[in-house]
């Protein structure tokens, strides 16, 4: 018996989902329950183009996972390649960012561009030049005089309110600032504002799926299309950066309650599985990310709710269809990718005799994990 695709009743706008028309697979009793659909193969769909210049709707997804190419092979990893590729730009334009240090370690990396806005703030900021007054071989420091964390802390946010609009998107979250994830915070820093400093940031995100029948389902998240970042995109059930002062663990939980609606009884038995990381380097942005990973197997009559109004609606998707909509397409947040890529292969559905195994595992770790 083959269940293709779960279409979840929410109490909102969401539920006018495409979905809802289709025919319900026939369910063994216990899974043909109230609020799950099960969808059956929907074949002969048009090939849909691998790009998201155009918004893309649940439909359009089931038309990816589905939909049956002759002249496709499964073991290809090149749809995969790619989707790492697309978190890992721009390493030929390492050489126009100069590091960012505090107390004489670095921290992070700005662009020589957007050094140039730091500069008027000469209380915070300290711009030293390489040779020929370039910035070639240069970096910018915290000012010496700033010497505990708060004060470091409100002298950078103070000069990121000047800033303006250069740096869109602030949401008041603060992101700690260190060499690296064990040792102590230097400071923190506004979320928006990480990229342009190129400090190292932190997440977690956490595959949730269910098995029915011996197959493994995904739950995937629509994001919201009012979200600031990736409007619209296909997330995880759950994922979230790691705020100031907060463990993973404690993160984790707190954002299975806000995305989902999953109970910490539920949350606290999901199984921390490894990381992924990546460095991309687009304009004045530097993004230095370790995603901590988590797996939860939740139970088959778990139905998400998202509470804090980001995510649109979720759907319950067969792995293998999953893996179909991350090689065909770019539906997916680009570091959503990743974290899947690695569920797929700890979870055997991309295998060591695939051409290109290794090499895939080796870069899903391109960033600096440390």
């Amino acid at each position: 018996m083959c269940y293709l695709m779960a279409c979840v009743r929410l109490p909102s706008a969401a539920a006018a989902s495409p979905l809802a028309s289709f025919r319900v697979s026939t369910l063994p009793p216990r899974f043909a329950r109230p609020g799950i659909r099960l969808t059956k193969p929907l074949r002969r769909f048009a090939s849909l183009a691998a790009s998201t210049a155009r918004a893309f709707d649940w439909d359009d997804v089931v038309r990816v996972a589905e939909e049956v190419r002759e002249d496709e092979d499964p073991s290809d990893l090149r749809g995969y390649f790619e989707k790492v590729r697309l978190c890992n730009r721009g390493s030929d334009l390492q050489s126009e960012f100069v590091p960012f240090l505090v107390v004489d370690q670095i921290v992070g990396y700005v662009h020589n561009r957007f050094v140039d806005h730091l500069r008027q703030f000469e209380e915070v900021f300290k711009v030293n030049f390489g040779k020929n007054e370039a910035y070639t071989g240069g970096n910018v420091q915290l000012h010496y005089s700033l010497v505990t964390p708060e004060e470091r802390t409100r002298a950078v946010g103070n000069a990121i309110k000047c800033l303006g609009g250069l740096i869109p998107g602030i949401r008041n979250e603060l992101y700690p600032v260190k060499p690296s994830f064990e040792e102590p915070v230097f400071f923190s820093l506004e979320r928006a504002a990480a990229p342009y400093f190129g400090i190292k940031a932190y997440g977690v995100h956490m595959n949730g799926y269910v098995e029915i029948n011996g197959e493994n389902f995904l739950w995937i998240g629509k994001r919201s299309i009012s979200k600031q970042t990736f409007p619209g995109m296909l997330d995880h059930l759950v994922a979230g950066g790691l705020p100031h002062g907060m463990s993973c663990k404690e993160n984790l939980q707190k954002e299975c309650e806000e995305e989902a609606g999953i109970p910490r009884s539920l949350s606290n038995v999901a199984t921390s599985v490894g990381a992924v990381s990546y460095m991309d380097m687009d304009g004045y942005s530097f993004k230095r990310d370790v995603l901590f990973c988590y797996d939860l197997k939740l139970p088959v009559d778990f139905i998400p709710k998202n509470e804090d109004g980001e995510v649109d609606s979720f759907r319950l998707v067969p792995v293998t269809q999953v893996a179909n909509v991350i090689r065909r397409t770019k539906f997916f947040k680009p570091n959503c990718a990743l974290v899947i890529i690695d569920f797929l292969c700890r979870h055997g559905y991309i295998t060591p005799d695939e051409q290109g195994y290794l090499k895939l595992l080796q870069s899903l770790r391109s960033g600096d994990c440390s």
